[in-house]
C-alpha cells in the first residue's frame, strides 16, 4: 500500500488530496454548525413568541395578530386544515400545551393552554450562506489550479527520465537542454552537458580504436604479400598462418568495440549447438584442432543466438581453457539446454566475477577474454556459472 505513494508524483496528489479532503470537511461542518445555530435560536424564538401571545392575551383578550406578521408568522384559521394538524399531532404523541413539528414541509407550532389553543405557522427560513459558499469555492478552485500548476512543473522531470532511460539504452542523441530556471531544468542542462562530453569521448575513443585498427591492416596486409615469396612452403604456411591470426583479431576488436559501446545490432537465427561449437574450434586457427577440442553430445538442441558474437564466446572460452590446461585438452559437453566447457588445471583463486571485469590480471590470467564473453552474453540474456569439481574448471553456458 505504501509503496504506491513512493513517486513524488504520488506524494503530491496524496498532499492535495488531503487538502481538498479537509477542506470539504470544514465546509461541510461550518453549515451544520449554522444549521444548529438557527435551529437553537429559532426554538428560542418560538418559545418566547408563544410567552409574549399567552401574556397578550391576559391582557387584552385577543391575539395579536399584527404582531406575529411582524415575526413572519402567521395564523392557520382554516378548520380542515387545523384538525388535519391536530391529528398529525396526536398520531406522533406531542399533542401538548406546546409542540413544535413539521407538516407537509412547513414549521407548525402548537400552543394548547388554559386560554386558547393555536396553530401558528412559522414562515421564516434558514438562509443559505452564499457568502461563504463563494470563500469556499474561490479556495477550492485555487487549490484545484495550483495542484496542476504544480504537476505541470514535473511534467520536465519526466521527460527527463524517458532520455535517461533512453541514454541508459545506448542512444547518444538525446538532448535535454532547458531554458527554464527551475530546479529541474539545472538537472536537465547539467544532464545534458555530461552526455555531450559522454558522447565525444566514445566519438573520439571509437575513432581512435577504428584508426589504429585500420592502420594495423596495412602492415599485415604487406606482410602476407611478402610471405608469399619465402620459397620455403612450410615457412611461408606458417607465416600466412599468423598474419591470418592477425587479421582475424583485429576483426574481433572491431566487434568488441562495438559490443562495449553498445552500438551493435543482434541478428538472432536459430542454429544448431554443435554447429556453433565446430565454428568456434575453427576460429581458434590451430592445426588439427581435434587434437586440443574434444565434444561430447548427449543431447543436440538448437538455439536463437547471433552466429559471429556466440562463436566468439565459445572460442574465447576455448582458448582460454587450452592456454591454462596442463594437458592442453579441453572438453565440450552438449546436453538438452545447456553447454559444458572444461579443462584440467588448477582452481580460480578468486571468485568467477571478478574475472569479468576488463585487464583483469592474476596468476592465471584471464584477462579480456571474460569480460568479452560477459558482454556478449549479456545482450543475449545468457549466464555464464562455473565450478570446480575433481580437478576440472568447468564453466557452463544456460
Amino acid at each position: 500500500m505504501f509503496n504506491h505513494f513512493t513517486s513524488l508524483r504520488s506524494k503530491i496528489k496524496l498532499i492535495f488530496s488531503i487538502t481538498l479532503l479537509l477542506l470539504a470537511i470544514l465546509f461541510i461542518g461550518s453549515i451544520k454548525y449554522d444549521h444548529a445555530r438557527y435551529e437553537e435560536l429559532n426554538e428560542a424564538r418560538e418559545r418566547a413568541i408563544a410567552h409574549y401571545l399567552y401574556t397578550y392575551y391576559l391582557k387584552y383578550g385577543k391575539i395579536d395578530e399584527p404582531y406575529l406578521e411582524s415575526q413572519n408568522f402567521s395564523l392557520i384559521k382554516d378548520k380542515a386544515k387545523t384538525v388535519q394538524i391536530e391529528r398529525y399531532f396526536k398520531k406522533k404523541g406531542k399533542y401538548k400545551k406546546y409542540a413544535v413539528d413539521t407538516f407537509k414541509l412547513q414549521r407548525v407550532i402548537l400552543i394548547n393552554n388554559d386560554r386558547f389553543k393555536l396553530f401558528l405557522k412559522n414562515k421564516n427560513k434558514p438562509k443559505y450562506p452564499i457568502k461563504r459558499m463563494i470563500v469556499f469555492t474561490i479556495v477550492f478552485l485555487l487549490i484545484i489550479i495550483l495542484y496542476f500548476w504544480v504537476i505541470r512543473s514535473l511534467r520536465p522531470l519526466t521527460e527527463l527520465k524517458n532520455k535517461i532511460k533512453k541514454f541508459s539504452e545506448g542512444d547518444l542523441n538525446i538532448q535535454c537542454h532547458s531554458d527554464k530556471k527551475d530546479e529541474i531544468a539545472e538537472v536537465a542542462n547539467e544532464f545534458d552537458h555530461a552526455v555531450t562530453m559522454i558522447r565525444e569521448l566514445l566519438q573520439s575513443r571509437q575513432l581512435f580504436l577504428r584508426a589504429i585498427m585500420h592502420e594495423l591492416k596495412t602492415p599485415i596486409a604487406k606482410g602476407r604479400l611478402v610471405s608469399e615469396m619465402l620459397p620455403d612452403e612450410k615457412s611461408k604456411a606458417r607465416m600466412h598462418s599468423i598474419f591470418e591470426r592477425l587479421n582475424l583479431l583485429i576483426d574481433e576488436f572491431a566487434k568488441i568495440e562495438k559490443i562495449t559501446s553498445k552500438n551493435f545490432e543482434l541478428h538472432l537465427k536459430p542454429y544448431k549447438m554443435s554447429d556453433l561449437v565446430e565454428a568456434s574450434t575453427d576460429l581458434l586457427m590451430v592445426e588439427n584442432p581435434l587434437r586440443y577440442v574434444g565434444v561430447e553430445i548427449h543431447k543436440d538442441y538448437i538455439i536463437k543466438v547471433d552466429f559471429e558474437l556466440f562463436t566468439l564466446v565459445i572460442k574465447n572460452l576455448l582458448d582460454n581453457a587450452i592456454k591454462y590446461a596442463p594437458d592442453k585438452r579441453v572438453i565440450v559437453t552438449i546436453d538438452t539446454d545447456y553447454i559444458d566447457i572444461r579443462n584440467k588445471g588448477e582452481a580460480l583463486s578468486e571468485p568467477l566475477e571478478n574475472y569479468f571485469k576488463p585487464f583483469h590480471t592474476s596468476k592465471g590470467g584471464l584477462g579480456l577474454g571474460l569480460y568479452i564473453v560477459k558482454s556478449i552474453l549479456d545482450i543475449h540474456t545468457m549466464e555464464l556459472s562455473y565450478r570446480y569439481e575433481n580437478g576440472e574448471n568447468i564453466f557452463t553456458i544456460h
